[in-house]
């Protein structure tokens, strides 16, 4: 033992060890264990989980059949410098399962307004019912302040509307009383309501997809894809100016009643029933005139730059069809014909082998094309009215063909699309198309909905004239 030199030990003390043997304080060690699974709130939710299983449950199967094979795993999967998505969760297949499940048992006030709505709008309970709201809208237009009282009087009809009825029984004293029910819960999966929020949003999903393809058709007129979109520039601007100096001579109440009850008055059932058709065929009587009056201009004009050997020689006309048909599927190409491209090739542009294949829309996913033919089907241009005699090698990149000896085709001019449809009992109404069903057969303006599933075709009839010339029988 060593000792200190400057230190006096007692002899009854006892020296302590400088290292113990043993540490009376061991460490915990670690314990490993699951996380706690989350219990059902209510339950009905219970009931929800224990009634379908996982492999049978409609909202899995809706979903798996939904999400691609590979998901990004990124938060963000749009744009790696967008910050609005940076905060939220990634795409995962089980968060969307569980969402998907709250939303569809919780979205059922918002379709029951959307009935209510479609009630009043659509003059289903009666004029009277309708009339009502009629006469509240009128009355808020009148007095525009009123507004301002609209979240009140929607609250306190909320309250009254559930305000307990009077019991006929004594009264009892507050401790005795019955507690309040509880709200009701969400329906349950596979319940009828929560099928009947699963059918509605498969309907408002078609809604929108229908209203998305219907305001497609215009966008290419506001983005600079269309002739016509320095057109609508000059007028809204025109409009601009003009609605500037007249702003103050409005008046605001008359405007917003006579726009609010305008879809009282589109929806009504004397208008559904009498006025549209008749509106309806006014219009397609003035499409029918504004095109012939467009053929016979453009007759007239193709007349004028006829040169002299033309008027003194004997000509006709020759015809052609253009098949195509429609194939289900992502399209191909996100163009369509318009006016212009057909005025182009009636001027006597080339128009092409056509085999580029046209988005149809409003239609739903497919395109036309010629290259969708079958081959039992007509050939992508035909010389015989009945279709199925081809041309075959003898067309060119311009649609022109051999003749008999002696005709010639008349320079000055092109090929025409018949846009009036002539040729056939129904009058075309795009472009000259001619829409047919899978056997060409029942022609109609516009394809039928229930053609997408059988398959449909479509036909154009092109015309250009010919003359006479001696001097080409002589040199042949």
């Amino acid at each position: 033992m060593s000792t200190f030199d400057y230190v006096e030990i007692p002899p009854d003390v006892i020296r302590l060890q400088s290292s113990p043997a043993s540490n009376l304080i061991r460490p915990l060690a670690k314990i490993s264990t699951s996380l706690p699974s989350c219990l059902p709130a209510s339950p009905t939710a219970a009931a929800a989980t224990t009634t379908f299983s996982p492999t049978k449950s409609l909202s899995t199967l809706l979903l798996n059949t939904s999400f691609p094979a590979s998901i990004p795993t990124s938060a963000s999967p749009r744009k790696s410098n967008t910050t609005l998505l940076s905060t939220r969760d990634p795409l995962s297949i089980p968060i969307t399962t569980v969402n998907f499940r709250r939303f569809v048992a919780r979205v059922g006030p918002v379709f029951w307004l959307q009935d209510r709505v479609e009630e009043v709008l659509m003059w289903r309970c009666g004029w009277k019912y309708t009339g009502v709201w009629i006469v509240s809208y009128a009355f808020l237009c009148y007095f525009p302040r009123m507004v301002l009282l609209i979240p009140h009087a929607i609250l306190a009809a909320i309250m009254l509307s559930t305000y307990p009825t009077p019991s006929s029984s004594p009264p009892e004293s507050i401790s005795t009383k019955n507690p309040p029910a509880p709200i009701a819960p969400p329906p349950s999966e596979g319940s009828v309501d929560w099928q009947a929020n699963l059918q509605a949003i498969q309907n408002l999903m078609g809604a929108f997809s229908d209203g998305y393809d219907l305001i497609a058709q215009v966008t290419p007129h506001l983005i600079h894809q269309s002739t016509h979109t320095s057109l609508v520039l000059t007028l809204t601007l025109l409009s601009f100016l003009f609605l500037l100096p007249v702003l103050p001579l409005i008046p605001l109440r008359l405007l917003f009643f006579v726009l609010g009850l305008s879809p009282f008055m589109w929806t009504h059932p004397v208008t559904q029933a009498r006025i549209i058709p008749l509106l309806t065929a006014t219009v397609n009587v003035t499409s029918l005139k504004y095109a012939t009056m467009k053929i016979k201009l453009r007759r007239w004009i193709d007349d004028d730059r006829l040169d002299d050997k033309h008027w003194g020689a004997e000509m006709r006309e020759v015809e052609l069809w253009e098949n195509e048909r429609w194939a289900p599927g992502p399209s191909l190409s996100s163009s369509s014909s318009t006016q212009d491209e057909l005025d182009a090739m009636g001027s006597g542009f080339d128009v092409g082998d056509g085999s580029g294949s046209v988005l149809l829309l409003g239609a739903g996913a497919g395109t036309w094309s010629k290259t969708n033919l079958r081959s039992a089907d007509r050939a992508p241009w035909t010389r015989a009215r009945d279709g199925w005699s081809g041309v075959g090698g003898e067309v060119s990149s311009n649609l022109t063909f051999s003749l008999t000896p002696g005709w010639a085709f008349v320079e000055t001019e092109g090929w025409r699309p018949d846009t009036l449809g002539s040729w056939v009992s129904a009058v075309s109404a795009s472009y000259g198309w001619v829409y047919t069903n899978d056997v060409w057969a029942d022609p109609r303006p516009i394809p039928l909905e229930a053609w997408k599933a059988s398959g449909m075709t479509r036909r154009r009839r092109w015309v250009r004239r010919v003359y006479f010339d001696p001097t080409l029988v002589e040199s042949a």
